[in-house]
């Protein structure tokens, strides 16, 4: 039987085909099982594997693909960008267990699925958050690590456990208000009601609010202590907004183990970082320097 695979357009939208072959300019969309959960991603180019993962409530497309980092590395590189567990089109369980450690094993067991022992992976956010917990987990599977707009879990306390679950709940009824709040940038006037409900709106249109939240709780399963960060040793990139909130995270990460490379990109938010040039160039850079 020919594989089915889809093609993601210029457009953004996906178009189904048969017997399709990856090009380095345009992603092909793929699936494969992962312990009993369907994982969706996209494919394009050749040359040494990088694994992308994006943030929560986002996808594939509209972290990498959206943002033109997907094509810029697929000029270079062998790029696969999952959608995450609970996200985009990949299964979307609503057990807690099926998250945290479950979904960072999702890297892993791509490697695994396109037969290649090692690779670069990329994380954006909760992607972040999840690549350094499964960095600590399987350092012999990753070249290098880049981890954008968000550390690990090292500094885990009973205050941020509480705003987890805040923000679980809140997402069951289709809500982002705390988290937005917390994500919103250092000296901005914080939103209204009304702009928070739109932005609300906007990031989970069609979504599935109680495979979110169930992401959201399983998150808590993702930790590490200072003494795992410090011990890193697979290659690592930072890199984070002046006005993201994480900053302080990094700063603390990057004392912890200061083998770690860290780029600030100025001005930019937790959510218009991704789309800043500067986020791409220091990307490619980190790894033009680490191939082979």
């Amino acid at each position: 039987m020919r594989r089915r695979t889809l093609l993601a357009g210029a457009t953004g939208s996906l178009v189904a085909l048969t017997g399709c072959a990856t090009s380095a300019g345009i992603p092909v969309r793929r699936s494969f099982q992962s312990a009993g959960v369907e994982i969706s991603y996209l494919q394009a180019g050749e040359g040494e594997t990088v694994v992308l993962t994006h943030g929560f409530s986002s996808s594939a497309e509209r972290q990498w693909v959206d943002t033109g980092v997907f094509q810029k590395l697929a000029a270079r590189y062998r790029v696969y960008a999952l959608d995450g567990r609970g996200h985009g089109l990949s299964g979307k369980p609503h057990d807690a267990a099926q998250y945290g450690p479950q979904a960072a094993q999702d890297a892993i067991r791509l490697l695994d699925h396109v037969g290649q022992a090692r690779g670069h992976i990329v994380g954006y956010s909760l992607g972040a958050i999840l690549t350094g917990y499964q960095v600590v987990q399987s350092p012999e599977r990753f070249k290098t690590c880049v981890l954008a707009g968000a550390t690990p879990r090292f500094r885990w306390t009973a205050d941020d456990q509480r705003r987890l679950d805040i923000e679980a709940s809140e997402m069951e009824v289709g809500s982002k208000k705390s988290q937005i709040l917390r994500l919103w940038p250092k000296g901005q006037p914080a939103p209204s009601d009304e702009v928070i409900r739109q932005m609300s709106a906007k990031d989970l249109a069609g979504q599935d609010y109680r495979a979110l939240a169930a992401s959201r709780r399983g998150g808590a399963r993702a930790l590490l202590s200072p003494e795992q960060v410090s011990a890193i040793r697979v290659p690592t990139l930072g890199i984070v907004g002046t006005a993201d909130p994480y900053l302080a995270e990094f700063r603390a990460m990057h004392a912890l183990n200061p083998a770690m490379e860290l780029v600030t990109v100025d001005g930019a938010s937790h959510s218009t970082a991704p789309a800043r040039p500067e986020l791409a160039a220091a990307l490619l850079a980190f790894l033009d320097r680490h191939r082979g």
